[in-house]
């Protein structure tokens, strides 16, 4: 089955929405639980979302035969959520430093970087992770 490009961007939307859930949720708890700070809990924290993120967009996002381990793909997909999360802090700081308007309303570079790394994260996702592959009738499926 394969999905247009809208579906699969409203799709990976949705599994992005419910990987800030896990993602917030397990910082908080790894906070409690441990008694770790804010700083160091958010690489678990990280970590268990982005792997939330990646079960959900091979299994419902996206279409595809997978030609490598599971561990491999896992770790291309975590690799470029990184990327995808770094020039999300990368937008924000810089909105920030080029406007006096981001800097009095912040969630004007959050949105921004928001916007910036959700493009990457799905693009990276599409083309590089959840690769698309031909058929035997030799149409392009992803």
């Amino acid at each position: 089955m394969s999905l247009h490009l809208p579906s699969q961007f409203f799709r990976f939307c949705v599994v992005g929405t419910i990987g800030f859930v896990v993602d917030a949720g397990s910082l908080y708890a790894i906070m409690w639980l441990f008694n770790w700070g804010p700083y160091s809990s958010r690489l678990p924290s990280f970590l268990l979302a982005a792997t939330a993120t990646w079960f959900l967009n091979q299994s419902y996002t996206f279409t595809y035969t997978r030609t490598e381990s599971v561990f491999r793909e896992w770790s291309r997909y975590v690799g470029y959520a990184s990327i995808g999360g770094s020039l999300n802090y990368a937008v924000y700081v810089l909105c920030l430093l080029a406007s006096d308007v981001a800097r009095d309303h912040p969630i004007i570079g959050v949105a921004a970087g928001s916007i910036a790394g959700l493009m990457f994260n799905f693009s990276a996702s599409r083309h590089l992770v959840f690769r698309s592959v031909k058929s035997s009738a030799g149409e392009e499926t992803i």
